[in-house]
């Protein structure tokens, strides 16, 4: 029976929440208790209107259906009272619960708790690994190192957008790239903005670290940037000197200086192919894991993913950074609710700090906005299990694993400190993805209950299921399966280190599944804060 081997999910669960792993109830596999003090279960499986449920000792019948990854009242819960999952409050009852009856967006409500953040009081360091594990990885001339070997073609501005896909249609029609076997492809990275926009807000500040960030990628072998002439994100701005430098692998033009649309095709296919030669030349070699940059995502998130996918990669970032590798921690949005976790294990009070600042940024910006952060979970979310953003931000963390958070940055802003990092963000996927990308992440691995779908050029993105019946509907798009550690039993260190293999492997030159589908140019999304003007 894998039934017993359940009770591992909990054991290692618990170190995401308290780090001090408590004796665990046995279930009846209908249901799963996540800690011994939670007052809900969830359904394993969809659960029929009165089928008997076996939890603290006590047998109930539930009260209506209840479908699977959605949480059921294990003892009858007063109205106003806190209501526990993982040990942690995730609100509190709206009514008199009683045993059996589903809990969700009806009877949950957000309540409101000061947090304890106990800055840096639990953040002590991860046991190095001497045995050096390596990749095969690109080595660029500033020491950082590349996982895939890709020209860019970027733009300054939105109104460079078609030309530069003028400029990429040409060079897949002309058949550029045959002569050059070392080259992954041609990224033509295309946005919305770039003008019409302050010089001096937060937005023109996202955007310059973001195009900064894309321009200088390690899976970039080469790049060349296109931009009108006349836009308020000017290209020599963004390079200075390098912006007339044809001699490098970054190679800078505008259309009003080309002379218009069909020169500017012209000279940008001349560009790509001294770009090319140069590119062309790079090989992969034996390198460091401490090389690797791992941003993490969860993005159609269901009320599996903060027990099986989230912590199993929370497994494997203990493990990179007991290598000496990075993790980046993003989505501010969707750690609302559970940033005291994180600031416990932040290095220093500083650190912490520095987190909570972001928290408050965001309950400003959502404010004035006419917004609410709780307007997280979407309705996919809801469907898998999911009610407020508490919750959904409590197995959102635990992909961070228990490693310090040596640092908080700013989206897109490069990361410089290795171990386990924060990168502000929004909770919008493909946007967050961007800033982790342009602060230097070289590989994605990407959490999904769902089922998202979606690449990241020039970084290849991993797909983590989060249930068994999601990967074998959505298997073309999905990398590995973490649902067996519900389905059968699986062990979440043993998935995590399954995890880490894979993520040796995609980095050294496997393509990931996204990679196969051809995905990873739309997806490139700057955030966008301000008037546009």
């Amino acid at each position: 029976m894998w039934i017993p081997k359940l009770l591992n999910i909990c054991s290692v669960l618990l170190k995401y929440v308290e780090r001090k792993p408590k004796k665990m109830k046995r279930t009846d596999g209908t249901t799963l208790r996540l800690h011994p003090s939670d007052n809900v279960v969830i359904a394993l499986r969809d659960i029929l209107h009165g089928e008997p449920i076996s939890s603290h000792g006590t047998t109930f019948r539930a009260l209506s259906a209840v479908a699977k990854g959605h949480k059921v009242a294990s003892v009858s819960i007063p109205n106003g009272q806190d209501i526990l999952r993982y040990g942690q409050v995730i609100g509190q009852a709206s009514s008199v619960i009683l045993p059996g009856e589903h809990v969700h967006t009806h009877n949950l409500g957000m309540g409101h708790k000061e947090k304890k953040y106990l800055f840096a009081t639990s953040n002590a360091p991860l046991s190095k690994i001497e045995h050096d594990r390596t990749f095969s990885g690109y080595v660029r001339s500033d020491g950082r190192v590349g996982t895939r070997n890709y020209i860019g073609l970027l733009t300054s501005v939105n109104c460079s957008g078609s030309v530069v896909r003028f400029i990429a249609d040409a060079a897949e029609k002309s058949g550029l790239l045959e002569d050059f076997q070392n080259i992954d492809g041609i990224v033509p990275l295309v946005h919305g903005t770039g003008c019409g926009m302050s010089r001096s807000d937060e937005g023109y500040s996202n955007l310059f670290r973001t195009l900064s960030g894309y321009a200088r990628h390690p899976n970039f072998g080469g790049i060349l940037v296109v931009g009108l002439g006349c836009e308020v994100m000017q290209v020599s701005d963004l390079f200075g000197d390098r912006a007339t430098d044809l001699d490098g692998e970054l190679r800078c033009m505008t259309i009003q200086g080309s002379g218009g649309t069909r020169k500017t095709v012209e000279q940008g296919l001349k560009e790509l192919r001294g770009i090319a030669h140069a590119a062309n030349d790079a090989r992969r070699e034996p390198v460091s894991i401490s090389k690797l940059t791992i941003g993490m995502q969860c993005g159609g998130s269901d009320g599996f993913s903060g027990i099986t996918a989230n912590p199993a990669l929370g497994y494997s970032s203990d493990l990179l950074v007991r290598h000496g590798g990075t993790t980046i921690l993003s989505e501010t949005t969707e750690i609302y609710g559970a940033e005291h976790l994180l600031t416990r294990r932040a290095e220093t009070v500083e650190v912490g700090e520095k987190l909570i600042e972001r928290i408050r940024w965001w309950e400003d910006y959502a404010a004035r906005n006419g917004g609410e952060i709780n307007n997280n979970p979407s309705r996919g979310n809801i469907r898998g299990g999911l009610t407020n953003i508490l919750e959904k931000s409590l197995g959102a963390v635990a992909k961070s694993g228990t490693a310090p958070l040596r640092d908080v940055y700013k989206f897109g802003e490069i990361v410089i400190k290795n171990g386990f990092v924060f990168m502000d963000s929004p909770g919008f996927d493909p946007c967050s993805v961007t800033g982790q990308v342009a602060s230097g992440a070289n590989l994605i691995i990407f959490t999904t209950g769902r089922g998202s779908v979606s690449g990241y050029k020039p970084t290849p993105c991993i797909k983590l299921a989060t249930n068994s019946e999601m990967y074998e509907r959505m298997s073309d798009d999905m990398d590995l399966n973490c649902g067996d550690i519900v389905s059968e039993g699986k062990n979440i260190q043993e998935k995590g280190e399954e995890i880490f293999e894979l993520m040796i492997k995609i980095a050294s030159g496997k393509r990931s599944k996204s990679e196969e589908l051809g995905f990873g140019e739309v997806e490139f999304v700057p955030w966008q804060i301000g008037a546009v003007m």
